[in-house]
């Protein structure tokens, strides 16, 4: 077999026998432990949907056949049988290759995905548009069992249902997100994997139609007119999709390239909507992702022989609330953990093994996680919601009008707040300090390292009202430095005749690493670290000297302005933060280079403003 950059890819596909596209498929999978191992991403997704993406650039014509890839994460397999084997090496490398779908990357990415449960009303919007214009080609997205726990997936299925547009979805059913999939859809769905009974006797009755003499073959053609009564009498299979307008197909093992693509020219032909059940294990192929898909869903360079990670894990932020939170609950019977399907990447697992009755994994369902929470806390339980800050702005309205309008006590674990690096502008949490900072009532706490948050958690789950810790992705200091505890408000670190840096959570440490470049320009700069960054609280300010805020978040409406907006005319504030556009993606150190927020280029600033440079 040929190198995978020597193809002509997607052409080359359409003239390869099944027998070489089953090699191509060992090739790829190959091809994705040895490059990923080197970079890290997203390796199990993309093992368990070779085959498939192997018979869709078969059967379909992209970029002119239009493949939406919900998530995005395990477009790996396509981007490769689009001709960008070759930039793999750069795979979510500071300037390199997206690991997800990017429209400015190639024509074959029709749409940019990273949240869940988007690909269908995507779909939907472009078969409408097709239709409109009078145009000619097929809509195919991707969807995982794991983001049919999304409440919008069922929106667009009703939605393209109804209409009647020609769009061919393809459930991936892996049995799996990131964590162990849960809810009603997913045992649906469970049963249809272990019963093929409605499309056998389906088949055999249209066999045996077939047979009759003259009337036989127009009988076994009208077979759909009866087939709600056979698929009521025989089986279950389907029903659901069939029952609001699509034809369900499946299900059909989708490592078998051979029986994928007769699926999908079966899809092809027909006219309504069509929905094929293609059934896909997670991390295929590769064992240490087979037994371990949950670790292998985004996973850090890693030796390919072994599967461990190269680089030893230090204790992370989400590790500390998980096991904190577990302490509290110890003590404290109401104290529950709502996650949206990532237990274990938010730190709960250990909760969930010592309290089941109290943790509660809804799904990919983030706005349904907080208005659950809202009605724990109705009940007179203390629920903590932990999800990704970049996940839970699907959930504003919920915030607003459930928890908060009603002074709920409801606390947020807002893990990944700030930027994540190599995944870029989908899950960075640089918004969650502005949108928390509009909800009435909120207190938002900023941690500066593992001992703060535990307090802060602590502080918390005491409040009448609602709350918010965020804290970023990544490792963190859990010792116990000297510091005194932790009991509210923000705390002045140093002094300085010369200016303050007010730096929100973690940033404390750039800070720290700026005010020893500038002391040995000369420049005496103090130090407040912004623990609770909301409400904003002004008492530690020294009047007289210029405030310079330094925060991990956007510049519009987060600390650093909410703070020049409090103290207008009476205090030059500087802000540093993340300008106002959607940061691409990139290893985090530089990224904080590129946009002026590593300690050095804060200390230069500082500098050039104080000596009048600027």
């Amino acid at each position: 077999m040929k190198n995978l950059t020597e193809y002509d890819f997607p052409e080359d596909i359409k003239n390869m026998s099944y027998e070489e596209l089953d090699l191509l498929a060992v090739g790829i999978r190959e091809f994705l432990i040895e490059n990923v191992s080197k970079t890290g991403g997203h390796l199990a997704s993309n093992l368990g949907v070779v085959e498939l993406t192997i018979a869709m650039h078969k059967v379909f014509d992209s970029p002119k056949d239009k493949f939406i890839w919900d998530v995005g994460h395990q477009s790996y397999v396509h981007k490769i049988l689009t001709g960008r084997a070759g930039l793999f090496g750069s795979l979510r490398q500071t300037d390199g290759m997206s690991g997800f779908p990017k429209r400015k990357e190639s024509e074959h990415d029709i749409y940019e995905t990273g949240h869940a449960s988007t690909s269908l009303s995507a779909a939907c919007g472009i078969a409408a548009a097709r239709d409109i214009k009078g145009e000619h080609f097929e809509v195919v997205p991707v969807i995982g069992d794991g983001s049919l726990t999304g409440g919008l997936a069922y929106e667009a299925l009703n939605n393209i249902g109804s209409r009647k547009s020609k769009v061919i979805v393809i459930l991936n059913d892996n049995g799996m997100s990131i964590s162990k999939n849960i809810g009603g859809m997913s045992n649906h769905l469970a049963d249809l994997r272990t019963s093929s009974g409605y499309t056998r006797a389906k088949n055999r009755i249209r066999t045996m139609l077939s047979h009759i003499p003259v009337v036989g073959p127009a009988l076994a053609e009208g077979i759909s007119g009866t087939k709600e009564t056979i698929k009521y009498m025989l089986s279950p299979e389907g029903i659901f999709f069939e029952e609001i307008g699509f034809t369900y197909i499946g299900p059909v093992n989708g490592h078998d390239i051979k029986a994928l693509t007769k699926a999908l020219l079966a899809a092809k032909q027909a006219s309504k909507p069509v929905l094929i059940h293609v059934i896909t294990k997670k991390g295929k192929g590769y064992r240490n992702a087979e037994e371990n898909p949950d670790r292998f869903h985004g996973i850090g360079p890693f030796d390919p022989e072994t599967g461990a990670e190269k680089s030893p894990g230090a204790v992370t932020y989400s590790q500390v609330m998980g096991d904190e939170l577990t302490k509290i609950a110890e003590k404290d019977e109401r104290v529950c953990a709502i996650t949206a399907a990532m237990g274990d990447a938010t730190g709960l697992s250990g909760f969930a093994g010592e309290f089941p009755r109290r943790f509660f994994d809804v799904g990919i369902a983030e706005e349904h996680a907080v208005t659950f929470a809202s009605g724990l806390a109705a009940g007179g339980m203390r629920p903590v919601c932990a999800i990704y800050s970049s996940f839970l702005q699907r959930s504003f309205d919920q915030i607003m009008e459930d928890a908060a309008l009603q002074k709920l006590p409801v606390v947020f674990a807002i893990d990944r707040a700030g930027i994540v690096g190599a995944d870029g502008e989908t899950h960075h949490g640089l918004f969650d300090i502005s949108y928390m900072s509009l909800i009435p009532g909120m207190t938002v706490f900023a941690p500066c390292d593992g001992k703060q948050l535990r307090e802060m958690l602590r502080i918390a789950l005491d409040m009448d009202g609602l709350a918010a810790v965020r804290y970023p992705r990544g490792c963190c200091s859990d010792e116990d430095l000297g510091y005194p505890e932790y009991k509210g408000g923000n705390i002045r670190v140093s002094s300085g005749k010369d200016a303050d840096i007010w730096a929100v959570g973690p940033m404390l440490d750039k800070a720290v690493e700026a005010r020893s470049i500038l002391a040995e320009r000369g420049i005496d700069a103090g130090i407040v670290d912004v623990a609770c960054p909301h409400p904003v609280d002004t008492s530690l300010i020294e009047r007289g000297k210029p405030v310079f805020t330094v925060e991990d978040g956007i510049d519009e409406g987060g600390f650093g302005q909410q703070l020049k907006a409090r103290l207008a005319g009476t205090c030059d504030v500087t802000v540093m933060a993340w300008p106002e556009r959607f940061i691409e993606h990139g290893s985090c150190e530089d990224l904080y280079e590129r946009y002026g927020l590593s300690g050095n280029k804060i200390a230069e600033r500082i500098r050039k403003q104080l000596e009048g440079e600027n």
